[in-house]
């Protein structure tokens, strides 16, 4: 009887782990070495070259996270992605994504200094977007976890403005 007991908890607890994670329509994939956490179902690119070069010949929009591997602001903003299936399932359809754990030699996705984290959106023509920002003005492109709402809001204007300006 106890054995019968903890089987059916062991697969409801097997059941339960898998329930709110994102799932692409393609079905499960292998996680990447690349997702570094913030999404084992999307697809990163390995450089910001090869990330362009896909938002170009894609016509996607790029995210672009910095972050730091020891950050507890960048672990605790990781987490709220990774978890949000809204989040993943657009990223996954509709952007290209990048995270970096060092600084580009473009002085454009820095433009208010390097700080982490920071999110830059930059559009197919390899304009970053400048205009889009988060809620503070002395670290405009910064998140916390408890800014989800406005990142998803940024996101969907990313998207917006690639279909109405392109």
């Amino acid at each position: 009887m106890i054995k019968a007991m903890l089987s059916a908890l062991l697969v409801l607890v097997a059941l339960s782990s898998t329930f709110g994670k994102y799932i692409p329509k393609t079905g499960r994939r292998t996680p990447q070495t690349l997702s570094r956490g913030w999404g084992d179902q999307l697809i990163w690119a390995q450089t910001y070259e090869e990330a362009l070069y896909w938002s170009r010949s894609r016509n996607k929009p790029l995210m672009v996270i910095f972050h730091l591997k020891d950050c507890p602001h960048s672990q605790a903003l990781k987490k709220t992605i990774a978890d949000d299936v809204e989040i993943q399932r657009t990223l996954d359809e509709d952007f290209i994504t990048l995270n970096l754990m060092y600084e580009t030699t473009d002085k454009h996705l820095s433009p208010d200094g390097q700080y982490v984290p920071r999110i830059i959106f930059v559009d197919p023509s390899m304009t970053v977007r400048a205009d889009i920002t988060g809620r503070y003005a002395n670290r405009m492109y910064a998140y916390e976890p408890s800014d989800i709402k406005i990142l998803m809001d940024n996101i969907k204007k990313a998207k917006k403005l690639l279909k109405s300006e392109l």
